[in-house]
């Protein structure tokens, strides 16, 4: 079944195009990574897709129903989560508090009540390893915590298609496998999974498919093997040298 459908998608911002004549479809049950250089539109294109950002042309659907322009409230509700690359938690609150907020708002959550919300919060945080810090502050927590709260803040929303930016960013070997390990075991739960990475290593681990951005512009979608071997990725992102380690 097609979760996702994108359809000749393109953003410009001041005359400056940041996406152009973007397609591609997500089954339901994947895992898609979306790599590419600095600047290639990764971030956008996610924005896009969340409603942080109208699309300048194309369409969106999920499900079958356009959600092209949307707000960011009504397109979570139709069951898309993500993190943000630069996370943004909510700092005068609990560790506890910022997850519940994610279990108030998200996919046929009207009817939630607070006590709900933290219950599942608590549930979440603990079985992603958080529970001694259940009531700390944001700010008390490591990177690896406030990389794990900003996943389970994504999970409270229940979403059926989770986007991933950048999660693993900061971390050592160590907390990368064990965010693997978590990414699959959230897959495993039939929910689907786009994931912006630099960490080829982590790419490679957990995508069925890779989408390759640049300028703007898909320049492939394909196996993971498939893809790290495309001499025009190669040129454009992965580098000689990593080409050459492959061979």
């Amino acid at each position: 079944m097609v979760l996702l459908a994108i359809e000749n998608l393109s953003k410009s911002f001041d005359g400056l195009t940041a996406l152009s004549g973007i397609n591609f479809q997500i089954e339901e049950g994947e895992i898609v990574g979306l790599i590419g250089p600095n600047g290639a539109g990764k971030t956008t294109l996610m924005n896009v897709i969340s409603g942080v950002y109208p699309p300048s042309s194309g369409r969106i659907f999920f499900k079958g129903s356009e959600i092209s322009g949307l707000p960011p409230y009504s397109i979570a509700r139709f069951g898309i989560g993500r993190t943000f690359q630069i996370e943004e938690p909510f700092r005068s609150l609990t560790t506890v508090d910022n997850v519940a907020i994610g279990a108030l708002f998200g996919t046929n959550r009207r009817r939630a009540s607070v006590k709900e919300a933290v219950k599942e919060a608590k549930e979440l945080l603990t079985d992603l390893g958080l529970q001694k810090s259940l009531n700390s502050p944001v700010n008390e927590l490591s990177i690896r915590e406030r990389k794990k709260m900003e996943l389970a803040k994504a999970l409270a929303m229940r979403p059926e298609l989770l986007m991933l930016d950048e999660l693993m960013a900061g971390l050592n070997y160590h907390e990368i496998e064990e965010i693997i390990e978590l990414i699959k075991r959230v897959n495993q739960s039939r929910v689907s999974i786009i994931i912006i990475e630099h960490v080829m290593k982590a790419i490679m681990a957990v995508s069925q498919r890779i989408i390759v951005l640049h300028h703007g512009s898909m320049i492939a979608d394909a196996h993971p093997e498939k893809v790290v071997n495309d001499e025009t990725v190669i040129k454009a992102y992965l580098g000689q040298r990593y080409g050459a380690s492959r061979k």
